[in-house]
């Protein structure tokens, strides 16, 4: 009858299990955390692109920057927005074929048919401790673009829109 041999008894295999555990575990945890960085990554990424439309949405019927910057600051629930106090953070232009500066000059007198252009920046970091050192900072960008519908304040009608706190605030 044949029996079968062992290389080494079942007793000096007990640690085997342990050390496995020890030299996965480790890379197990760090991948789980850099699913949950992803996931946060996204959600800054949409409520960057959210806050964008938001406070282009206002800058369609109230050109009052003070208001754009509040609302996306709201909107904003991921991450802070950074580029507020940029000049460029809205611009209104003419609308034209691209956003190329020389086709598409600014706006000098506001009037329906030029284009509110925002484009807000957010600053992202992960949490995860080797992921986040060797990625570093990640800068975020959304644009959005909306057609004036209605020009505000609006000298033309003295009465009712004479000052930006009585522009409509949504469209």
């Amino acid at each position: 009858m044949l029996r079968p041999i062992f290389r080494g008894s079942p007793r000096s295999r007990k640690g085997q299990s342990l050390v496995e555990f020890a030299l996965v575990f480790p890379i197990a945890v760090l991948l789980l955390m850099a699913v949950f960085d992803v996931g946060r990554a996204v959600f800054a990424y949409n409520g960057l692109t959210n806050a964008a439309r938001e406070g282009a949405r206002i800058a369609a019927v109230n050109q009052d920057t003070t208001l754009i910057k509040q609302r996306v600051q709201e909107m904003t629930f991921g991450t802070a927005a950074t580029n507020l106090t940029s000049p460029t953070f809205v611009e209104f232009r003419k609308d034209g074929p691209s956003n190329t500066p020389t086709l598409n000059p600014v706006c000098t007198t506001m009037a329906i048919g030029c284009v509110a252009i925002l484009n807000v920046e957010s600053r992202w970091s992960a949490i995860t401790p080797v992921i986040g050192q060797i990625i570093g900072p990640i800068t975020f960008k959304g644009e959005s673009q909306v057609a004036v519908e209605f020009v505000c304040p609006n000298p033309a009608i003295p009465l009712y829109y004479a000052t930006s706190d009585k522009c409509p605030r949504q469209p």
